[in-house]
């Protein structure tokens, strides 16, 4: 129990960058904190924190040894919550990681409609479209639209997705509207920049038919951020290369057109990941199927038949004609 005190006084001096504040939420005297601190690391045979008359910064070994205590932290306090409740007890904090533009046009509203249903969870949401190392991250659920990461990581596929071209019908107008992957060259781009580099490497394919385009960006609008590159196609800024999930609103309204749609470019589904050997609260497991539902919904009502390039969508079973 010692060891647990030690922890808890740990995260909470790291959370909030000070050992005095972390103490005194604990009921510990500053004094009383500081030799607990240092009986820690003395038992650990590590530094945890840099001190310095102005700041406590938390080292390297300590960034690694954080995320675990996290974890068994909360997991103590979920199975302690769950035995007073006496049955799963859905509250806490879900940490969540997304992309940009579909964190803030879907999975806002869903975890909105999420916590209306169970009052008691919070939710810290990272929005990014680079490839996070999640491992070292302190992330309970990601969402990924594509082929999941070679890692330690468990992955549930949670509904079809494709990447496709799309541009503004005033872009279209103006410039011409592109018959083949070949006629491509000249055209203007908007390009999402990840931390591994740009992502203007486009492979066709249609049958037995392949193409490779390499977007040049010497004239290409670039940013890290999917919902911008969004706002530039809508713009007329140039060609974007996006999620359909992010774009079957804007093609439905007429204010993205796809562009080249039978030609596939990217077709991997969208998955969640979580830690594969890492304890799941309640309240993930919860959101976790909550989630695989509304991907299931939304897919019929937004997607539609847009979830499939055209030669690959289900066949609709027709009906008998009447007699």
């Amino acid at each position: 129990m010692d060891r647990l005190g030690d922890m808890r006084l740990f995260v909470e001096a790291a959370t909030a960058g000070s050992l005095s504040a972390a103490g005194r939420k604990l009921g510990l005297s500053p004094a009383a904190a500081s030799a607990r601190l240092i009986k820690l690391e003395k038992a650990l045979r590590t530094r945890l924190f840099e001190r310095t008359t102005r700041q406590l910064r938390v080292t390297d070994e300590g960034r690694m040894y954080l995320q675990h205590c996290r974890v068994a932290l909360q997991a103590i306090d979920d199975a302690e919550a769950a035995l007073q409740a006496g049955q799963n007890v859905v509250r806490g904090k879900v940490r969540i990681s997304a992309t940009s533009n579909f964190g803030r046009s879907l999975l806002r509203g869903w975890l909105d409609e999420f916590s209306a249903l169970h009052p008691d969870v919070r939710f810290a949401l990272t929005l990014s479209d680079s490839v996070s190392n999640l491992l070292l991250e302190e992330i309970d659920l990601a969402i990924r639209f594509g082929a999941p990461p070679e890692s330690g990581l468990a992955a549930r596929a949670l509904a079809p997705n494709r990447r496709v071209l799309c541009a503004s019908p005033d872009y279209l107008a103006k410039h011409g509207v592109p018959k083949t992957p070949a006629d491509l060259v000249g055209h203007d781009f908007v390009v999402v920049v990840t931390a591994n580099g740009p992502l203007n490497e486009l492979s066709f394919v249609r049958g037995d038919e392949r193409y490779a385009y390499t977007i040049p960006l010497a004239d290409a609008w670039e940013t890290n951020d999917g919902a911008l590159l969004r706002e530039w196609a809508l713009a007329g800024h140039g060609i974007a290369h996006k999620s359909i999930w992010d774009i079957a609103a804007d093609v439905r309204a007429g204010t993205l057109r796809m562009v080249l749609p039978d030609w596939c470019t990217h077709e991997a589904a969208v998955h969640a990941l979580f830690h594969a050997n890492r304890y799941m609260a309640p309240r993930v497991r919860v959101l976790l199927d909550f989630l695989v539902g509304r991907f299931e919904k939304t897919t019929e009502e937004l997607l539609g038949d847009l979830a499939y390039p055209p030669d690959r969508r289900p066949r609709r079973q027709e009906l008998p004609p009447e007699l």
